[in-house]
Order: C-alpha cells, then sequence, then structure tokens
C-alpha cells in the first residue's frame, strides 16, 4: 500500500513538473507581430511561407526583400525571441 502511495506521489510530480516546463517553453515564444524587414505591424495577409514557417509582412513591397536573403531575417526573429508560425501542411513558398 505504501508503495502505491509514493509511485502515485511520484507520477504526479513528474506530470507537474513536466507540465512546468512546457508552460515555460510556450511563454518564451512570442508570435510575431512586426515586419522582419521595415518592422512595423504585420498584416496576416501578407506573408511568405519559408522553409515550414510562414512569416508576415507589413506590405508587399517587403517579400521581395526578404526573398534575397531569408535567413538573416529569421535570426533577426529568432534574436527577438519570435518563432514564427509553422506552414499549413502541403505548403511550401508562397504568400500573397
Amino acid at each position: 500500500m505504501r508503495k502505491t502511495k509514493l509511485a502515485a506521489l511520484s507520477f504526479t510530480l513528474t506530470l507537474v513538473v513536466l507540465a512546468a516546463f512546457t508552460l515555460q517553453a510556450a511563454a518564451q515564444a512570442k508570435a510575431q507581430a512586426t515586419c522582419p524587414v521595415l518592422g512595423g505591424n504585420i498584416n496576416k495577409d501578407v506573408y511568405v511561407d519559408y522553409k515550414g514557417q510562414r512569416v508576415y509582412f507589413c506590405c508587399a513591397a517587403c517579400i521581395p526583400e526578404f526573398q534575397k536573403d531569408p535567413e538573416k531575417y529569421l535570426e533577426k526573429l529568432k534574436a527577438q525571441g519570435i518563432t514564427p508560425e509553422k506552414s499549413p501542411a502541403g505548403q511550401g513558398k508562397g504568400g500573397k
């Protein structure tokens, strides 16, 4: 009986610790709110899907600049703690 209670307590504590780590990781990843090129507010209708990530822009004029050096702008987002959304399944390049 005592071993069962100890195992249940251990299992519960493990779940609590895992939940805490999951919440912490989710809190650290910020959603994209600004354009990586000009820094303005994003327009969710203006985006490019690149390597499985959807990157939003303030205007369509920023897309060609992004496409010149996408990794540069992804690094910029990463440095700001921003994690781009995943592209919907089955989409690679694209955008509006």
